[in-house]
């Protein structure tokens, strides 16, 4: 039987100061133009805890709005909050930076990371009183240190700040003397990105309505490298995710693929359960550092917020069948081969057009698609264009080309069949993930029988091809009552060959009188 989606969650954590000291598009600007207006400017842009949760596209990402709800919202969406909306979820929650940053210790095991005993005494009842942390958790809060030993060691020992409001609250030391692999930014993103994963594992135990030990296997795919200079991509995070999240009976590994990474892990995720090797296997892929305020100027020039200001993540937990769950069809899958090609139609032909051509069946059978789900709020005043949308116009077209639809219907195929960008632009986190746990939903009430989720990965970033990437699946409705009305039962088919062996012996006993 397919491997079923058993739960999911999605979380952020609004890291406003991590905008200003650790995105990648600031760090370089502090090199290469320190005096610039723009990060003289920044400060202003930051939005305060209050306006990012009641921020639509974000409410969206934890479950309290739907895509549906979002499409009907006037664009932009910066300008039109929620007034009073929860920073808890339906899937997950958007934590604060004060408490993010405390967890973030509860996080560290070889003592790189510190806060001073001032931020953690006035910080710890509020990341206690937060129902999904754990006792274990609260356990490894640690007391903290003076504000005079952490200026110590960001000035003399290269560590790296962590800021709550503009002053300096604790540092991350670097782990090792010279070994870039293990220098204080390293860690420091790192370590983020463990506890941006430990929090969705968290939520997704409990959405689920298991314990933390029924979880088996882990696979993150998140894009951060775990090693050192002898391995500097070697990992765990799944390891380490798990330990902290209290998944004592876990194993697990990384898998990395670019954005493509998190359908690559769920296509593994889903064959490593059919096969019956585990029974519960969950996917976690944290939050990424580098590219908070990853457009930042654009948004500073047009005076609007600096929207790239939360470290998002997701985790799914992938299950043995239990005949009500939405299913994942391995049977339809599409992969962008070496062969394909980096033409934009080859590529959606091979994720889209291919697998359904294969299954018999053609883009108006599947109700919703899920490509890359970047928030348009955030891209398009980059000049980067509605990126959900692009890819649905390609897929019509396609569906055109293809005879399955007539041109004339575009525009209303795309609004049946598409949905609208919601996911913060952490690289992997919106390539096609963020909508699992609508799809699980709506498949469950009955409003969708398929949905397809589509990941796609630049893999020319890292200089070794300049190949792109990319995989699909399915996401059904449970078909097990189906299978089992079809199929044989174990009893009928010790009866089936008793009865051959029986008949065969008889004609072999036939065959000797003659």
């Amino acid at each position: 039987m397919n491997s079923v989606i058993k739960s999911a969650s999605y979380v952020l954590a609004h890291v406003p100061q991590m905008v200003i000291h650790n995105g990648t598009t600031q760090t370089t600007e502090r090199v290469v133009n320190p005096d610039g207006d723009y990060l003289k400017e920044l400060p202003k842009h930051l939005r305060s805890f209050k306006d990012c949760v009641e921020y639509w596209p974000n409410q969206v990402y934890i479950g309290n709005k739907t895509p549906e709800e979002l499409e009907a919202v006037e664009f932009p969406y910066y300008d039109k909050n929620i007034d009073g909306a929860s920073r808890y979820g339906k899937y997950g929650e958007i934590m604060p930076e004060d408490e993010f940053l405390l967890l973030a210790q509860t996080c560290d095991v070889f003592e790189v990371y510190y806060l001073t005993r001032d931020f953690v005494a006035a910080t710890r009842p509020k990341l206690e009183a937060d129902p999904i942390i754990t006792d274990d958790i609260k356990g490894r809060i640690q007391e903290g240190i003076e504000l005079s030993e952490i200026e110590k060691l960001v000035k003399e020992e290269a560590a790296e700040g962590l800021y709550l409001d503009g002053k300096l609250v604790g540092c991350v030391k670097r782990a090792h003397d010279i070994d870039v692999n293990l220098s204080a930014e390293v860690m420091h993103e790192n370590i983020m990105n463990k506890a941006t994963g430990v929090l969705s594992l968290l939520y997704l135990v409990r959405n689920a309505g298991i314990n933390a030990a029924d979880v088996d296997y882990v696979i993150d795919c998140s894009e951060e490298a775990c090693g050192d200079m002898n391995q500097r991509g070697g990992g765990n995070f799944a390891k380490a995710d798990a330990e902290i999240a209290g998944l004592v009976n876990a194993t697990g590994s990384d898998a990395r693929g670019f954005c493509a990474g998190p359908t690559h892990a769920m296509i593994e995720a889903a064959a490593l359960v059919k096969s019956g090797a585990f029974r519960n296997v969950a996917v976690v892929g944290g939050g990424c550092t580098a590219k908070l305020g990853m457009n930042g100027k654009n948004h500073v020039e047009k005076d609007m917020p600096a929207l790239e200001d939360c470290l998002g993540a997701f985790a799914i937990l992938v299950s043995e069948n239990d005949g009500v769950s939405p299913e994942i069809n391995l049977d339809i899958l599409g992969r962008h081969t070496v062969g394909t090609g980096s033409a934009p139609q080859n590529v959606i032909g091979s994720l889209v057009a291919d697998p359904l051509e294969r299954a018999g069946l053609t883009v108006n059978d599947v109700d919703k698609y899920s490509p890359e789900m970047q928030n348009p709020d955030i891209t398009k005043p980059a000049g980067a264009g509605d990126v959900p949308q692009a890819n649905y116009k390609m897929i019509a077209a396609l569906s055109v080309k293809k005879g399955w639809i007539e041109k004339k219907d575009m525009p209303e195929w795309i609004k049946k069949h598409g949905l609208t960008g919601f996911a913060p632009t952490q690289g992997h986190v919106p390539s096609g993930v963020p909508f699992i746990g609508f799809a699980r939903d709506g498949i469950l009430e009955g409003k969708y029988k398929r949905v397809m989720i589509i990941g796609k990965g630049s893999l020319f970033l890292g200089r070794m091809t300049n190949l792109f990437d990319g995989v699909s699946y399915i996401i059904q409705t449970n078909t097990s009552a189906e299978e089992s009305q079809n199929s044989v039962s174990r009893d009928e088919v010790k009866k089936l060959i008793a009865a051959s062996l029986k008949e065969f012996a008889n004609s072999l006993l036939g065959t000797e009188e003659a």
